[in-house]
This record gives C-alpha cells, structure tokens and sequence, in this order.
C-alpha cells in the first residue's frame, strides 16, 4: 500500500511497504514552480509512484529528478519519467553523470553538480554536497533543501519495517537492529565504511537539518545533527570494528 504524507511545507514523502521483504521504499516530491521528484523507485514501481505524483500536481510537469546515485532504488524510471514528462532532467553528481546517468538516460543529459553547487525549483534553493560512498557509490551526493532544512539522505537511517511516515523520536536503535541483521545475511556489508564516512557524516550533520528524509524507514523530524552523529556511531560499531 502505498501512503502520501506531506512532511515539511511542499514536500511530500510517497512510500510504498513491500511486507514479502520488511522494506518501505519512498519517494520524495518538491511541489514548486519546476517539481522536483527525489528518487524514482524501481522501474516496477514507475506506475504506482505516477499514480502517487498525480494526487498532488501533474506527472508531466516534473522538471527535476533528484537520486543520489546510480542505483535501481533511486533512479531505476528515470527513463520513464522522461517519456511523460518531456522537460524531466536528472540531478546527480557530476560523476554520476559522466559514468553513467547519460549513458543509463541519453534523452535529456543530467544536470551534474559539484560540491555546494546550488540549484532551484523557484522558491525553494537546494545545495549540492558530494559524499563519495556515502551512503554507496564513488558518485554518491546528497540534496539539502536551505528554507526548511530538509536533507535527502538516500538510505542514511535505513530502517526496516512498516513504520510510521515522520517520526520525532529517535530512530537510531531501528538504525542498529536494520544493520545487524544485515550483517547476518545475504545483504551482509551493505554500506562501505571508509576513512571518509565518519568526516562526511560529520559535515551532514552540520548542517543542522530539520528533517532527514531517508528512503527507507520514518522521516526524522527534530534535531538532525544529532540523528546523523548518532547514525555515525552506529556505522562505527556495526562497521568501524571490522576494518581494525
């Protein structure tokens, strides 16, 4: 089942739970002058998130989509995105761009942003920050929206289960059982732990962000530096040890 719920002013989360795996997947959508639509989902998922996008504007004016890098979860109907919506252009790394966005989607080239590049939809202003292989990836990036403070984290705070929409209570003991049992399964060494991730959770978490929409899990409202800086400790202790 898919839920709609609108979690800062004109941001809209979309996520569908899919019980055969324990896993929720969302989408994000900007409404503003140029929509933006933060991760597309699976291609098998294009028809229910156009069913979700069309309760709150018109599909075909989306202008922007967001993912923070080249995987199914984030941008996997980018494509189709640009068959209904002829000026839908991806935002992504430059990295992302030149191995792989335009190749993936030729039909209109990504905007590829460096690091604190900003860009806007009209009234809302987004700031682009790098994250090499945070949360995966060499061309991993994050969005952080500047009026209410809302950062797109892809799968920081990845929590499994069909839980509530937006939450303001502390999501980081979900963080920690998600990771763990990951660790015990096929899905073991989902996240990379270099000697980058601590430094870049720390800059996120300066941002001071009010909300932290993860693609998986509850959007946390509230004290987002916190969040992210107990997020770190929680990559270090399920991760960090394994390195040493």
């Amino acid at each position: 089942m898919t839920k709609i719920n609108e979690i800062a002013p004109d941001i809209f989360r979309i996520s569908t739970y899919f019980p055969a795996i324990e896993l929720g997947f969302s989408q994000f959508l900007v409404r503003d002058e140029e929509p933006l639509l933060v991760h597309t989902g699976p291609r098998a998922m294009f028809p229910i998130v156009k069913e979700a996008v069309a309760t709150i504007l018109d599909p075909s004016t989306v202008r922007w989509i967001g993912f923070s890098h080249f995987e199914a979860d984030e941008c996997g109907s980018l494509n189709e995105w640009q068959e209904i919506a002829p000026q839908a252009t991806g935002v992504c790394s430059m990295v992302g761009k030149m191995v792989s966005v335009d190749d993936f989607a030729p039909k209109n080239p990504a905007k590829g942003m460096v690091d604190n590049e900003e860009f806007s939809t009209g009234k809302y202003t987004f700031r682009f920050l790098q994250t090499p292989h945070v949360p995966h990836c060499w061309e991993a990036g994050l969005f952080f929206e500047k009026t209410n403070k809302t950062l797109f984290c892809s799968d920081i705070l990845h929590q499994n289960g069909d839980v509530e929409p937006l939450t303001e209570d502390s999501v980081t003991d979900r963080v920690r059982d998600t990771l763990v049992e990951y660790q015990a399964g096929p899905l073991a060494n989902y996240l990379p732990y270099t000697g980058m991730t601590d430094n870049t959770l720390r800059r996120l978490a300066a941002l001071r962000p009010a909300t932290v929409a993860t693609m998986h899990g509850s959007v946390f409202a509230g004290d987002g530096e916190r969040a992210i800086l107990e997020y770190a400790d929680v990559l270090q202790g399920v991760f960090g040890t394994e390195r040493e």
